[in-house]
C-alpha cells in the first residue's frame, strides 16, 4: 500500500536525502513529513493544547496540581493521543494493506511498503519528541526514561533502512494497553480512585496487557526472530562465495502489475522493491542481534510486569483459609468488593512500574494504596507529614 499521507514535498525530500543516505536509512527522506508532523503535534499538545484544555475540563482538579504532577498530567496526556492514535493506524493498515499480507519471508525482512513506513514515521516523531522531553526534565522523570526514549528511537529507526519494516504496525500494538494505563492514573489525578470507572478500565488494562503483549507479543516475535534467522543464514551463504551475489534475485517475487486494475495497485506492488539496492549485500549480524536483544529485554519486562501483577492479587489468597460458616455469610456485594479490589491493585502494580520506566511516574508506597483504600492512601501521607514536620522541630 502506497503512503495514505502521500510522499513529502520534493524540497524536503532532497534536503533530506544526503542525511538519510549518510546513516544507511534511505527510506526515512519519504516519511520525514511524517516524523515532523508527529514531533511539532505532539509538542504542541504538550506545551499548548494540554496546558489550555486541561484546566476548562478538570477544573477543579488541574489547576491544584503542583509542577511535578502537572509536567505529568501533560505528558500522560500526549502518550493518551499517541498510542490511541498509532493503534488505530496500525490495525487499520494490518488489515488493508495487500502488499504486506502477500510478502514471502525475505520481502517481511527486506521489503518496503509506504502504509508500514507511516507507521514507522509517526512512532519516530513521538520517540523524538519523547527524547527531548526526558532530556530536559531528566531530573524529574530520571535516566530510565531517557533510555527508554533513546532505545525506542533507534530501534525504530531500523525500519527505515528498510530492515523488518513488515513488523512496524505488529508490534506497535503493544501499546493497545497504554490508553487504559494512561486512563487509570487519569482517574487517580480527579479523585476517582477505587471507583466502578477505575475498576473497569483496570480489568481491560489487565486483559488488553495480557493479550497483546504477552500472547499476541511472544508469538511474533517467535515469527521475527524466524524471518531474521533465514535472512541471516542467507547472508552468510553468500558471503562465502568467492564473489558475493545480490541477494534481491532469491528475495524479491515479481511484481509486474499485470493483476492490477489501476495504476495505484501497479506503483504499490513495485514499491516492495523499491529498496533492493540498499539490502543487496543481505542483513548484518550485529543488526539482527540489536533487535533480538532489544526485543528479548521488552519482552522480559513485560513478563516481569505481569507476574507483579499476579504477585499482587495472590497476595489475598495467601493466609489462613476463612471458615465454612465465613464463606457462606460472605454476601454477593462483598465477593464483587473483593474481586474489585484485587483487579484495582493489579493496575495499580501495572501503573506504578511500566509508569516510572516509560512516563516518568513517581512511584510511592500510596500509589499502589490508593488504587484499593483512599483512606489508606490519605493515613499514609499524614504520617509522612507527621515524621517530616516532627524532624523538622
Amino acid at each position: 500500500m502506497l503512503d495514505p499521507l502521500g510522499p513529502p514535498p520534493g524540497w524536503l525530500r532532497d534536503l533530506v536525502e544526503p542525511w538519510a543516505l549518510y546513516f544507511n536509512v534511505p527510506a526515512a527522506s519519504e516519511h520525514i513529513h511524517e516524523i515532523l508532523l508527529a514531533f511539532v503535534g505532539y509538542q504542541l499538545i504538550h506545551y499548548v493544547v494540554s496546558p489550555w484544555l486541561s484546566p476548562r475540563l478538570f477544573p477543579q482538579h488541574y489547576p491544584n496540581l503542583n509542577r511535578r504532577t502537572k509536567l505529568n498530567w501533560d505528558v500522560h496526556v500526549v502518550s493518551l493521543v499517541q498510542s490511541t492514535t498509532i493503534n488505530a493506524l496500525a490495525l487499520w493498515v494490518l488489515f488493508t494493506d495487500q502488499e504486506r499480507k502477500s510478502m514471502s519471508i525475505g520481502e517481511r525482512v527486506y521489503g518496503y511498503t509506504g502504509s508500514c513506513g507511516m507507521i514507522s514515521g509517526l512512532a519516530a516523531g513521538y520517540f523524538i519528541y519523547d527524547l527531548i522531553v526526558s532530556t530536559i526534565y531528566m531530573r524529574i522523570f530520571g535516566i530510565g526514561m531517557l533510555f527508554h526514549a533513546i532505545s525506542a528511537l533507534w530501534v525504530f529507526s531500523f525500519g527505515f533502512r528498510p530492515f523488518v519494516n513488515f513488523y512496524s504496525p505488529t508490534f506497535i500494538l503493544y501499546e493497545l494497553s497504554s490508553p487504559f494505563l494512561n486512563i487509570h492514573w487519569f482517574l487517580d489525578k480527579i479523585n476517582m480512585t477505587g471507583s466502578k470507572l477505575q475498576w473497569y478500565n483496570g480489568m481491560m488494562l489487565l486483559f488488553v496487557f495480557f493479550s497483546c503483549r504477552l500472547v499476541w507479543g511472544t508469538w511474533q516475535s517467535a515469527l521475527v526472530y524466524r524471518d531474521m534467522w533465514h535472512a541471516l543464514k542467507q547472508t552468510w551463504s553468500s558471503h562465502s562465495l568467492v564473489e558475493p551475489v545480490n541477494i534481491s534475485t532469491q528475495v524479491f517475487q515479481v511484481r509486474d502489475g499485470s493483476l492490477c486494475v489501476d495504476e495505484a495497485c501497479a506503483r504499490a506492488g513495485a514499491e516492495v522493491s523499491k529498496f533492493a539496492s540498499f539490502t543487496a549485500a543481505g542483513v548484518p549480524t550485529w543488526l539482527v542481534l540489536t533487535y533480538v536483544a532489544s526485543n528479548l529485554v521488552l519482552n522480559g519486562l513485560n513478563y516481569y510486569w505481569f507476574s507483579k501483577m499476579i504477585e499482587t492479587v495472590m497476595k489475598r489468597f495467601r493466609g489462613p483459609a476463612p471458615s465454612k460458616e465465613k464463606v457462606e455469610k460472605l454476601s454477593k456485594e462483598e465477593a464483587e468488593n473483593i474481586a474489585q479490589k484485587m483487579v484495582l491493585e493489579a493496575a495499580a502494580e501495572l501503573e506504578a512500574e511500566e509508569g516510572a520506566l516509560f512516563l516518568g511516574d513517581e512511584v510511592t508506597v500510596e500509589t499502589v494504596a490508593s488504587a484499593v483504600d483512599p483512606g489508606l492512601a490519605e493515613e499514609l501521607r499524614r504520617r509522612k507529614a507527621t515524621a517530616a514536620a516532627a524532624a523538622t522541630s
